[in-house]
């Protein structure tokens, strides 16, 4: 039942976002392996270690931005594996860079509702957060890349 629901409104959507949600997917399912790989030995893919990116969103960017944001979000809710914030942090990242816009993921620890040590990760690009701005707050930031791409 829930999946006639979902193609009834994927039908609804526009060809530009369906194509931006199917490949929101497929950036999920990659970027759901590339979290196995040692942190250590992937890094210098997230980008320059401990720097960010400028604060200031472009208003080109903006529709393409949230759009993105939208469709990892969705997504995430519909793969039949964990979609959570670091997954969806770099399969954001990912789509930014194919277009060409910076951006920076962050990675945070702190303590869960129990005081168990956790983390969460979250991707901002300009002033706007991709993924992870609903909880970064409870979390102390331990390492940001900055992701530049020339354009």
């Amino acid at each position: 039942m829930r999946l006639i629901h979902f193609l009834r409104i994927f039908n609804s959507l526009n060809h530009e976002m369906r194509v931006l949600m199917i490949e929101a997917y497929f950036e999920l399912c990659f970027a759901r392996i590339f979290k196995f790989l040692p942190l250590a030995k992937t890094s210098n893919y997230f980008g320059d270690y401990m720097e960010e990116t400028p604060f200031i969103t472009k208003s080109s960017d903006e529709k393409i931005l949230k759009r993105i944001s939208e469709a990892i979000h969705i997504m995430s809710r519909h793969t039949f594996w964990e979609s959570q914030c670091m997954v969806k942090a770099i399969a954001g990242m990912r789509m930014l860079k194919k277009r060409q816009i910076d951006c920076t993921i962050y990675f945070g620890t702190g303590k869960d509702e129990s005081g168990k040590m956790c983390a969460h990760a979250w991707l901002r690009s300009g002033s706007y957060y991709i993924s992870g701005e609903e909880e970064k707050h409870r979390f102390t930031v331990v390492g940001k890349f900055a992701k530049n791409v020339q354009r």
